[in-house]
């Protein structure tokens, strides 16, 4: 599983013209579902993500969590994130989890973030989307 955590001020998914999901301080992320990924690695990435300790505290430390600062996030999947790039110009997605199998793993994934987080919204498993989002640092983490 390959995942990019960017917090931001602000950031919103569109499908078809229509917001899908907005949200504001939070984390966008993007996830990708690879071969072999399980409900338990799923798990392990969750609470990292939401262990992360990437916002400022009253000292400018970056010592506090997404929980700590009552963020939000916009989870979307993103299979791209499994390309592999290594031969000729032409990324290959056979490291890529089937689609449905990806999709069971990524519903499991916002379904266990929002035991957590009060308001978790997401995009629509396969379609073509459109990101919006308003980086805050930038701070960005890759798992």
């Amino acid at each position: 599983m390959k995942t990019v955590i960017m917090r931001v001020s602000r950031a919103s998914v569109t499908v078809n013209k229509q917001t899908v999901g907005a949200i504001g301080l939070g984390y966008l992320v993007l996830l990708g579902v690879e071969i072999g990924d399980t409900k338990e690695t799923t798990e392990r990435i969750a609470r990292k993500l939401l262990a992360l300790r990437i916002f400022a505290d009253e000292n400018g430390k970056t010592n506090r969590s997404l929980l700590d600062v009552g963020g939000s996030l916009l989870i979307v999947s993103q299979f791209t994130l499994c390309a592999d790039t290594r031969h000729g110009n032409r990324p290959s997605f056979t490291m890529a989890a089937p689609p449905e199998q990806a999709r069971e793993l990524y519903e499991y994934f916002i379904d266990r973030c929002r035991e957590q987080v009060p308001q978790v919204e997401h995009g629509v498993f396969g379609a073509e989307m459109q990101v919006e989002s308003v980086n805050d640092g930038p701070f960005t983490i890759l798992l």
